[in-house]
C-alpha cells in the first residue's frame, strides 16, 4: 500500500467517540422536544448545545446534489422521477434520493475548522447536535460514522428541516437562545436569529452582512477560498493542451494564412470551453469514485475546495458560450461540436462503464477533435491520418486504463464497481496497448505513401524517419506504465515529461524539413 493511500486512511478513520456521547446518542424529534425528552439547557455558555449545520458547513459539499448526480450515473432516466417528486415538494425530492448505493460519510470532505469547534465543546461536556435540510438517512449515516453528537434533526419524507423550520425545531427543543449554531448560507438565517451565538464559515458578503446586523455575538471561523488556480485545477486548464489536435488540419494542410489560423485557434477555444463543461458533469458524477481514487481525491469537487452549487451553475454558461462561438465559426463546426459534446456526455454517464467501448470512446474523442478543426476550415482530412489518429490513441486510451488496474492490483483494493474491467485484466489491457500502439505506426506509414502527402510535401521521404521515433515513444509509455512510473492520464505525462517534449520536437522539425 502506497503512502499517500496510508495518509487517505488514517484521514478517513471514524472519529474517537466521547463515552458520554455513547450513552446519549438519541434522534431528536419535535414529538420528544414537546414531551420534555430534551430539555432547555442553561444559558451558561459552557452548559448550551451547539448545534452544527451539515451541507456546506461540517461537510464541504451539498448532499442533495451529490445523491441526485449519483442517481442519474446509475439511471439517467431517473431525471424525469426526481422532477416529478419535486412537483410535490423538496423534501419529497430528497426522500427518493435518500438511499444511493455509493454513499460513503467516511470519505466526505469534513471541514477541519468546525470538527475543532465540534471536538472543543465535547472536551468541555457540551451537548452537540447535527442540524441539516438533508435527509434523516443520510445526516443519521454521518454522524453514527463521526460518532460526536447526541441526536439529530434533519428533513424526512413530508417536512424540510431548512430555514425557519430548522430554526423552530431546535427553539421547541432548546429554547430561544438556548444553544449556539453554526451555519454558512442564507438558510441559516433564521437559526443565527433565535440562537445564543452564531458560528459562520463560508458565508457569502451579502449574508454576512445580514447577520452582523441581526445577530450580537458572531463569530466567523477561518477557511480557505478559492483561487484562480483552484478554478483552473476544476476547469482542467491543463487539459486545453488535447485541443491542440485541432490545429492537425491546418499543419498537414500547409494553411499557414491569418484568417486560417484565427479561425482554428477560435475552434479550439470552443472545444476548451465545451470540455471543461463535461469535465465539471464528470466530475460531479463520479464523486464518491474519485474521493476514493488515489489521485483524483485531489480534485477541487471531491476535497470541497469549490461549492457543487457553483460548478453546477458554471456548467451551462461554459457549454452555452462554446456553442456561440461555434456557431460563429459555421454551422457545421457547431454540429461538429454538438457530437463531441454529445459522445462525451454519453462516456460520462454510460460509455465508462462499458469494457472496451470506454477506450474506443476516448480514443473517438480525441480524433473528433481533429475533424472539428477540418469543418472549421472547410478542408479535407487524409482518411489514413484520422485512421491513424484512432489507433494512436486507442492505445494511449488502454494505457490509461493499464495504469489504473496495475495500480488497484498492486494496492491490493478490489475490483472497481464503477469500471467494467476486473483487476486480473491489467496484463491483457497492456498487450491491446501496445497492439494499438504498434498498429498506429503501420496506419502512419500508410499516410506517408498516400497520394495526398506525396504531393504536399517536397522532401516526402523525410517523414518516414518519424516512424521509429513514434514507436520509441509508445515502447518507452509501455515500459514506464509497466513499471508503475506512469501519471494515470498519458496525455498529461507527455505534457510534463522532457522526452516527450524533446521527441515532439524532433518530430516537429522533420515534418518542416519535408515541406
Amino acid at each position: 500500500m502506497s503512502e499517500i493511500q496510508q495518509e487517505v486512511i488514517r484521514a478517513r478513520a471514524p472519529l474517537r467517540r466521547h463515552p458520554r456521547i455513547e450513552a446519549r446518542r438519541v434522534h431528536v424529534r419535535d414529538d420528544e422536544a414537546a414531551n420534555g425528552r430534551v430539555q432547555a439547557v442553561s444559558a451558561n455558555p459552557g452548559e448550551r448545545p451547539l448545534v452544527v449545520d451539515l451541507d456546506g458547513t461540517l461537510v464541504r459539499s451539498d448532499l442533495l446534489i451529490e445523491t441526485a448526480f449519483s442517481e442519474l450515473s446509475r439511471r439517467p432516466q431517473s431525471l424525469f422521477d426526481m422532477f416529478r417528486a419535486l412537483s410535490k415538494s423538496k423534501a419529497s425530492l430528497k426522500h427518493r434520493l435518500s438511499e444511493p448505493a455509493d454513499f460513503d460519510p467516511s470519505i466526505l470532505p469534513y471541514d477541519p475548522e468546525v470538527l475543532s469547534v465540534i471536538r472543543g465543546a465535547v472536551a468541555e461536556g457540551r451537548p452537540v447536535y447535527l442540524a441539516s435540510a438533508s435527509h434523516e438517512r443520510l445526516v443519521s449515516a454521518v454522524a453514527d460514522h463521526l460518532g460526536l453528537f447526541d441526536g439529530w434533526f434533519a428533513t424526512d419524507e413530508m417536512t424540510n428541516c431548512a430555514g425557519e423550520i430548522k430554526a423552530g425545531r431546535l427553539v421547541d427543543a432548546f429554547g430561544e437562545r438556548g444553544f449556539d449554531y453554526i451555519g454558512n448560507d442564507a438558510a441559516d438565517l433564521p437559526v443565527w436569529k433565535r440562537a445564543a451565538k452564531a458560528y459562520a464559515i463560508r458565508t457569502p458578503s451579502g449574508v454576512a452582512r445580514q447577520l452582523n446586523q441581526q445577530c450580537q455575538d458572531v463569530e466567523y471561523l477561518s477557511h480557505e477560498k478559492p483561487t484562480w488556480g483552484t478554478w483552473a485545477r476544476m476547469l482542467r486548464v491543463h487539459q486545453y493542451a488535447k485541443n491542440g489536435l485541432v490545429f492537425v488540419p491546418l499543419l498537414t494542410g500547409h494553411l499557414f494564412d491569418w484568417p486560417s489560423v484565427i479561425q482554428t485557434l477560435l475552434a479550439a477555444i470552443a472545444f476548451s470551453l465545451c470540455a471543461s463543461s463535461v469535465y465539471l458533469l464528470n466530475d460531479l458524477v463520479d464523486l464518491q469514485d474519485d474521493r476514493a481514487h488515489r489521485t483524483k481525491c485531489r480534485r477541487p469537487l471531491a476535497r470541497g475546495d469549490i461549492p457543487l452549487s457553483w460548478a453546477l451553475m458554471a456548467m451551462p454558461v461554459l457549454f452555452l458560450l462554446s456553442l456561440a462561438l461555434a456557431a460563429s465559426i459555421s454551422l457545421g463546426f457547431l454540429a461538429a461540436l454538438a457530437g463531441y459534446f454529445a459522445l462525451t456526455t454519453a462516456y460520462s454517464f454510460y460509455l465508462k462503464r462499458m469494457m472496451i467501448l470506454d477506450v474506443v470512446a476516448l480514443a473517438g474523442l480525441y480524433t473528433m477533435r481533429v475533424v472539428g478543426g477540418a469543418v472549421a476550415l472547410s478542408v479535407w482530412v487524409s482518411p489514413w491520418l484520422l485512421a491513424f489518429m484512432m489507433s494512436w490513441f486507442l492505445s494511449l486510451a488502454l494505457v490509461k486504463r493499464y495504469v489504473e488496474l496495475k495500480g488497484r492490483r498492486d494496492a491490493n483494493l478490489p475490483d472497481s464497481k464503477s469500471r467494467d474491467y476486473r483487476n486480473a485484466d491489467f496484463a491483457m489491457v497492456g498487450a491491446l496497448a501496445a497492439a494499438a500502439g504498434l498498429n498506429a505506426l503501420t496506419l502512419f506509414g500508410l499516410y506517408v505513401a498516400s497520394e495526398s502527402v506525396q504531393e504536399l510535401y517536397s522532401r516526402p521521404g523525410i517523414l518516414w524517419l518519424i516512424g521509429p521515433i513514434l514507436a520509441y515513444w509508445i515502447a518507452r509509455v509501455l515500459m514506464l506504465a509497466h513499471r508503475g512510473q506512469m501519471h494515470d492520464d498519458p496525455v498529461v505525462f507527455a505534457l510534463k515529461d522532457r522526452t516527450s517534449l524533446a521527441t515532439l520536437g524532433v518530430v516537429g522539425a522533420f515534418v518542416i524539413g519535408a515541406m
